[in-house]
């Protein structure tokens, strides 16, 4: 009768701790994103949109898709190919382009001078992960998980900027526990979601989907020529 006893305990010991998830600590988490993206030369993703004004009490959607492409200097490229609203926003490294079809104009701005103005950071956040803990100050979210075992991170700019007071990163839990186990990721982009808060508490939350990295996507898609017709506005 022990020895039942002792092998229904053992049993039991067993399975509670096979029910027990795994909890990657704050550190792992960051080398996961950063580690991911120092191998990341190219990126093609769906993103839905969702945007939300405190004052208007008003929430605007949004999809389409991005790619983005390592450059060799210091910013990257990067295209935004929105379905809802139609427009697109392109830059070669450079220069910006910002499409409304519907209203037949082109606004075109120099990159630098853009993130400067913002301080680099809300524009630029996604081409800027591989230092993400020299820019931001990291932290868990309030709740460390989803209900999908994704972890949730809450990331304050060092450098103050109107354009992000709060970066929240959901990044995949099996990426993590993929670094955790064998010392890197899997993927180059583990970030399922990111959600920027401006200092006036607008958020714009991004999720992600059918990620393709490292395709070779040709520096030529970050190019942009503008359509005969359309009134162009430098800013």
């Amino acid at each position: 009768m022990k020895i039942a006893r002792s092998v229904v305990l053992c049993l039991t010991l067993i399975a509670l701790n096979a029910g027990v998830s795994f909890c990657a600590e704050l550190p792992q988490v960051v080398r996961t994103i950063e580690q991911g993206y120092g191998s990341l030369n190219d990126l093609q993703a769906d993103f839905s949109q969702r945007s939300s004004i405190k004052v208007m009490k008003r929430e605007e959607k949004g999809a389409g898709e991005l790619l983005l492409k390592k450059g060799g200097g210091k910013e990257s490229m990067f295209r935004f190919n929105y379905t809802k609203p139609k427009q697109q926003i392109v830059s070669n490294g450079k220069t910006v382009w910002y499409y409304i079809p519907d209203q037949k104009q082109v606004m075109v701005m120099d990159l630098a001078q853009l993130l400067e103005a913002s301080n680099g950071i809300a524009m630029n956040y996604l081409s800027g992960l591989g230092q993400v803990s020299k820019d931001f100050s990291i932290a868990f979210a309030a709740e460390q998980k989803d209900k999908n075992g994704n972890y949730q991170l809450e990331l304050t700019p060092h450098k103050k900027s109107p354009a992000m007071a709060k970066l929240l990163l959901t990044i995949s839990g099996d990426a993590v526990e993929s670094f955790v186990a064998k010392g890197h990721p899997g993927t180059p982009f583990p970030v399922l979601s990111s959600t920027v808060v401006d200092q006036t508490g607008n958020t714009t939350r991004m999720d992600f989907s059918n990620v393709k990295t490292n395709r070779g996507i040709s520096s030529g898609k970050f190019s942009f020529k503008i359509p005969s017709g359309v009134q162009v506005i430098k800013r």
